[in-house]
């Protein structure tokens, strides 16, 4: 497809947290692909992701031995305490992330340039205690943001690259279709902010390659379909995982510019989010499954 034409308090079981899942290692390396899903407490996984007599305050520690990633939601909402992050990171293997959805108080901002203060509130409120776990920083828009260059432009060079000497990875989710346009794509790669990629019909959906890592959210699970994708879809979706993990631009992909020659790797992050949120956690590990067969 060629360019768009418009612009708890209780610590986690030992004995599960000394049997990790086959499937998890710890991949932290450039070209790593990480299959998740969004949140992990969710009613309709009690007998379906988790077993029936897991005790609830496990299931995190449950979810991250079969998942390479999760995205948390609740931070959207508002900010968590340090010891809640502390608690998340602790109930996790190594190699396990999270990616934090940045709070909405934040993102609906009226101005996204004078939001300085809240950014700096939410980035030393204790995210630093989730260590080598603490994955992405999402910034999600809302549809209603159109896009403004000066803006924009003066919030991404504002966002912090670093926190108390470790990196920190942001990601910008568009959702409004102003942002199909070459203008967009050219600020975020000076600012070498990747973009959410989607597959939803209901936002715009752009894989032109903007960081260095690559970060898609795929939210058309099927509730009849035991693994949320069809094999056909997931083998397609695992071939990109793989093309972007390699560098690799994906022209069947849609694109606001024309697509890029092969860089140096990129991590890549697959999260099946909302949807048939029931066939989630299937459809992460099948996906996983898949790019890890092939590694």
């Amino acid at each position: 497809m060629g360019p768009a034409p418009r612009c708890a308090n209780h610590p986690p079981d030992r004995r599960l947290m000394e049997t990790p899942h086959a499937a998890i290692a710890p991949p932290t390396a450039a070209g790593a692909i990480r299959a998740g899903v969004g949140g992990w407490v969710y009613a309709p996984w009690r007998d379906n992701f988790y077993p029936a007599e897991l005790p609830r305050r496990q299931e995190l520690a449950h979810a991250s031995r079969h998942l390479r990633a999760i995205e948390v939601n609740s931070t959207y909402y508002g900010a968590q305490k340090p010891a809640t992050y502390a608690k998340w990171a602790e109930a996790t293997p190594p190699g396990f992330v999270f990616s934090l959805k940045a709070p909405r108080y934040i993102t609906e901002s009226r101005s996204l340039a004078r939001s300085g203060k809240s950014v700096d509130g939410f980035l030393h409120g204790g995210i630093e205690e989730m260590g080598d776990r603490l994955g992405p920083l999402l910034w999600q828009l809302s549809p209603s943001r159109k896009f403004d260059a000066g803006d924009l432009d003066a919030f991404l060079q504002a966002l912090p690259r670093m926190l108390n000497g470790r990196l920190l990875r942001h990601v910008l989710e568009v959702r409004n279709p102003g942002f199909l346009c070459p203008a967009y794509v050219e600020l975020a790669r000076r600012h070498a902010i990747p973009t959410v990629f989607t597959d939803s019909p209901k936002f715009p959906s752009l894989a032109d390659l903007t960081g260095d890592f690559v970060y898609a959210r795929l939210m058309r699970s099927a509730e009849h379909i035991a693994t949320g994708y069809d094999n056909a879809a997931l083998d397609q979706w695992a071939a990109h995982a793989r093309a972007w993990a390699e560098g690799r631009d994906i022209d069947a992909l849609p694109h606001v510019l024309a697509t890029q020659p092969a860089t140096a790797p990129r991590e890549v992050f697959v999260f099946f989010i909302s949807s048939a949120k029931l066939r989630n956690p299937a459809a992460a590990m099948a996906l996983q499954e898949r790019v890890d067969r092939r590694a």
